[in-house]
Order: structure tokens, then sequence, then C-alpha cells
């Protein structure tokens, strides 16, 4: 597998991950925790793409209250090359900005872009997936997205509609619907031609900023002007002056839709069958799922602790360094415990730990997010 001098990983790690609260801060988001191993979550990210790319080829855009811990754990990637958006304005400028910087560097470069924060088990048919990918997008005005083979009616992620096969791998994509309701994505799932949105997409920097002056055009202006200023003493001063004014939406939203309201022969937009055991860990139930399918038990408890003691006690997911941990009577409970804070609900509900940050935001208690 070599290294494809065209193909450059854009990094997205500007998230706060606030369904990992407590252990998820503004300081150190999900994507810089070890969930899954020794690793960070971004640092995984990078290490399977290195077969890929050089270091000098990844870009990364955050934010200021990450970016020097990134820049501590990634050490071999230019440190210029790691983006702190004065403000946040969702993917769509995000990855906007990477590609008229790119088109600058190299006008046949193939971005790919990738969320920071997900769980791949099945690496060497990831890679294999991306070089696909590459090789369509590189080919022509495409968009391509992966998708992943739904195994259950999951209502936490978007789904794509896909038609007819385009060169023998890829499918035509005929929409996207965001995150159904459970008896819309159990159709979806029965009719065999619907895949998760993965949110990994490649196309050619050319075609990503030829999109964007479509769709958003006055937002692709001001990333023109910041992307002319990079490399100049004038960069920092442009990037916070006019990104703030950029558009405030997905990449989803703003390009994706858009193109595929034109027709499935029309819009030059693929997906591209992904199996590779994927997880975007989106919650503390994902993170308990995923680790017990690493390691089945009849219990089904993922604790954490100095020690621990079950007695009738089951689906349990404990995380409480340094302390003895004992569950008894009790099932299907998160409970998360840090130096200055403590979660407790059930799988069931711990989609709503986001709710909690935004309660100590309004209440203004910064120290706690």
């Amino acid at each position: 597998m070599a290294k494809n001098p065209n193909f450059y990983p854009v990094i997205l790690a500007g998230g706060r991950g606030t369904r990992f609260w407590p252990l998820s801060r503004k300081k150190r988001a999900k994507q810089l925790l070890a969930l899954d191993g020794k690793q960070t979550m971004i640092q995984q990210t990078v290490a399977r793409l290195l077969p890929l790319a050089q270091p000098k080829q990844f870009w990364i855009v955050t934010n200021d209250d990450l970016r020097p811990v990134i820049l501590k754990q990634l050490p071999k990637l230019p440190s210029a090359q790691v983006l702190a958006e004065p403000l946040g304005r969702n993917t769509a400028p995000a990855i906007g900005l990477a590609a008229f910087l790119l088109l600058r560097e190299n006008p046949d470069a193939v971005i790919g872009m990738f969320p920071s924060d997900h769980v791949i088990a099945d690496e060497d048919n990831y890679r294999s997936s991306i070089e696909r990918g590459v090789e369509i997008a590189a080919s022509g005005e495409n968009i391509v997205v992966l998708g992943v083979r739904p195994n259950r009616a999951e209502t936490g992620y978007g789904y794509i509609e896909a038609g007819a096969l385009f060169k023998g791998d890829a499918l035509r994509v005929l929409r996207f619907t965001e995150k159904p309701n459970a008896e819309k994505a159990a159709t979806f799932v029965a009719a065999g031609n619907y895949f998760w949105n993965s949110g990994m997409f490649l196309w050619s920097a050319q075609t990503l900023a030829n999109a964007m002056r479509e769709h958003l055009a006055a937002t692709a202006s001001l990333l023109e002007e910041i992307a002319t200023a990079f490399g100049t003493k004038q960069f920092a001063s442009t990037f916070r002056r006019l990104y703030p004014k950029c558009e405030n939406i997905s990449v989803d939203y703003a390009v994706l839709e858009p193109r595929s309201a034109k027709g499935e022969q029309a819009s030059n937009l693929f997906c591209l069958p992904a199996d590779f055991g994927w997880n975007d860990l989106g919650s503390w139930t994902a993170l308990h799922e995923h680790h017990t399918a690493k390691s089945p038990s009849a219990e089904g408890n993922v604790i954490n602790g100095a020690g621990v003691f079950i007695l009738n006690a089951h689906g349990n997911y404990v995380h409480a360094p340094g302390k003895f941990v004992a569950t008894i009577g009790v099932s299907d409970l998160v409970v998360v415990e840090t130096e200055d804070a403590l979660l407790i609900t059930s799988r069931q509900h711990a989609q709503d730990v986001g709710k909690v940050v935004k309660h100590l935001d309004e209440k203004k208690l910064h120290k706690l997010v």
C-alpha cells in the first residue's frame, strides 16, 4: 500500500464531545481521550491514515482550546497545518477552507474528510476503501461518501439511499436522510439499499472548491481570501476577521443535498459501500457496546476501577479510575466519575448527556465544561 502524493487527509477535530461529559471537556474533548486503547482517538485516526499519506500532507481543523494538546499529541504533523477556527462554523467552512488552501499547493489534490473520533476494526479494508474512493474522486467532478452497511435500525445516524452501480463497486446516491425515527430506520434497513452516513468524504480540491462557489458563494469568497493569506504575516488576523463571517452550515446541507437533488445521473455523487467495523462512539452507550463486542461476557459489564466486586449486576458501564467499584443488583447503568463531577444515567438515556453541558453553559458553570 503506497503513499499517494496527491491524497491529503483533512481531520475535523473541533467538536466538544458533549455526550461524553464529564470526561470530555472543552479543553480535553472526546477526540483527545483514549477511549479505546492507549492512543487517543485523534492519534488513532492519524495512525491508520499514515500508510496512505506523508505527515506533511495532513491537515487538522480544530479550535483554540484543543490546538495546544493536539500539537503535543501529534508532534510529527506540521504545526502550521493544525488550524484553529476563530469561531466554529460547522463542517462546510472547515473543509471548504482546506480545499482552497490545497488548490494553491497542489492542483491535483484529493481531499479525504475524516472525523477525529471514530473507531475502525478492519484497518486494511478501511484503507483499501479510501484508495478506491480517491481513485473515483480523482477521475472527475466526483464526490464520494463511505457508506456503512447498517446492521440495525439505528436512529442516531444519517442514511444514504443508493441507486444504480457505477463502475463496479460504487453506487450513485439518490438522497440523504438525517436521523430517521425508528419506524423509518427499520424500513431503510429492510430495503437493502440504504447505508449509514459515516461522515467520511473524498473529493478533489477543485471539485469541492467549485461546489462551494456554486452553493455557498459568499462563504467561498471569504475562504479564498483567507487561503490567499496563508503563509504570510497577515494570515492570523485575516483568519480571525473573515472566518466568523462564513455561513454556519454542514457540508451535507450545503453541498451534498443540493448535489443529490440534481438526480441520479447528474449529481456525480457516489456511495462506496464499506465494511470495516465502523463505530462513531457517539455516546457512553456506544462505547459500552464497542467494548462488550470486543470482549464478550455473560454479565456485559465494562468497569474501569482499581478493583471490582460484581453481584447480580448486568450491562453496566462504570468509569471510576483509582476507586474500588462494587455493583450490586443494578443493570444497564452508566456511571462516570471525575475529580469534580459524577454522572449517573441509564444506557437508554445516555444520548441526553449533552443536555447537562447545555445546562452548565446556561448557568455559566464554566469550570465544569
